[in-house]
């Protein structure tokens, strides 16, 4: 026989049922209020405080950031320095220029004076030979003979002058004589004062290298103490970026760090593997008038478009500098370099070596600075930027 079948079997069962069911209300009444009043107090604490980053982390993204900010710092410093060094470039242009224009100025004006010179003496010997031929057949032999006691033409024209019959006869000669007097001694003024602009273009064209000197002087200083702390910088910011790629797990830190490094300083191929440091644009009172690109010296630089070159060799300022016209008609210029493998008229393609990167001229360190002139050389240089762009050359997003 079962419990289930069993009538005293089913009592206790009933029973205990009862008397955990009564228990239960009444332990409920007693802790509804003891959990209302836990509550309360919960709600009174404050909140658990999130968990932390890892301290390590967070340490060295900081220190990368604060790091970043003063190799930025010391880069826009090399850039200034770079800038106001090549800032006496366009004034050694401009009175090398000028003075150019003052040497052919007094060329000329000398030549023209000396012409001038020559036709005013010619006419005064013609003058005087009709004169004489004039009195030699007239009545009045006093009148010719003064004339010819006369020392020299100049003595001969002023007493001649004074004769009527000298004046009525030859009175076309006379002012034709006057007029190339009075170029002649304009020519002389001209040459004078062509001789005296000229000393002045050669004080001018002087001081501008003195000037320039001092001011190349001052800006190698500042250039080389903003180069030791970008160097020191550079080789902080280095340590603190390889911390960081650890800690973020990956495997080769130092390699993952040297691709990122030459993905983000190359400017791209087609013209020189470089570090732009400064863009076009107005730097400190003064007009940057092209791009900066460091690199090593001896680094190649290659036409970014065919064209024929208009010139090779010693350019003031640059040192030595190529300069190529494009199909657009733009020019480029490519100064600072260390030596050049173009001559004036030849023709260039795309790609073709023209010359390697140096240190000539106003530099503070080696580097190419290339422009770009649109309507004639040195007539309107514009940003070299969008033309480079427009034939696939990228300078790495800092000059687009």
């Amino acid at each position: 026989m079962t419990t289930a079948h069993h009538p005293h079997a089913q009592k206790p069962r009933h029973r205990v049922h009862r008397s955990t069911t009564t228990t239960g209300r009444r332990a409920q009444r007693l802790l509804i209020p003891t959990l209302a009043a836990l509550a309360t107090t919960l709600t009174l604490l404050p909140p658990a405080p999130a968990a932390a980053a890892p301290a390590t982390s967070s340490a060295a993204e900081s220190e990368v950031q604060r790091l970043q900010a003063l190799v930025d710092q010391a880069s826009n410093a090399l850039a200034q320095a770079t800038v106001d060094a090549e800032a006496t470039t366009e004034t050694l242009r401009l009175a090398d220029e000028a003075l150019a224009v003052a040497n052919q100025t007094v060329t000329q004006a000398t030549a023209a004076a000396e012409t001038a010179r020559s036709a005013a003496d010619q006419a005064q010997v013609d003058v005087t030979a009709a004169g004489r031929q004039a009195f030699m057949g007239a009545s009045d032999l006093g009148q010719m003979g003064m004339l010819l006691d006369a020392s020299d033409p100049e003595q001969f024209i002023d007493r001649a002058g004074t004769l009527t019959l000298l004046a009525e006869q030859r009175s076309d000669e006379l002012a034709a004589l006057q007029e190339l007097q009075d170029e002649r001694d304009a020519a002389e003024r001209d040459a004078l004062q062509a001789a005296d602009d000229q000393a002045a273009a050669v004080t001018a064209a002087d001081d501008a290298q003195a000037q320039a000197a001092q001011r190349l002087s001052d800006a190698q200083a500042d250039y080389d103490q903003a180069q030791g702390q970008w160097s020191q910088l550079q080789s902080q910011l280095r340590s603190a970026q390889l911390t960081v790629l650890a800690e973020q797990g990956v495997a080769d830190p130092a390699a993952t760090f040297n691709a990122n490094a030459s993905a983000a300083a190359s400017t791209g191929a087609g013209l020189v593997d470089g570090r732009v440091t400064s863009c076009y644009g107005p730097r400190s009172g003064t007009n940057h008038n092209g791009i900066d690109i460091a690199a090593p010296i001896g680094t190649p630089i290659y036409a970014p478009e065919g064209g024929v070159v208009i010139d090779a060799g010693p350019a003031n300022g640059f040192g030595l500098a190529v300069y190529i016209q494009h199909p657009d008609g733009t020019i480029t210029l490519y100064g600072h370099i260390n030596d050049y493998f173009v001559t004036a008229g030849q023709t260039v393609t795309a790609g073709q070596m023209i010359a390697e990167v140096g240190n000539r001229g106003q530099s503070t360190g080696p580097h190419l600075h290339i422009e770009t002139h649109t309507g004639g050389l040195y007539a309107n240089r514009t940003d070299p930027a969008p033309w480079l762009a427009q034939r696939g050359i990228t300078l790495g997003g800092r000059c687009s």
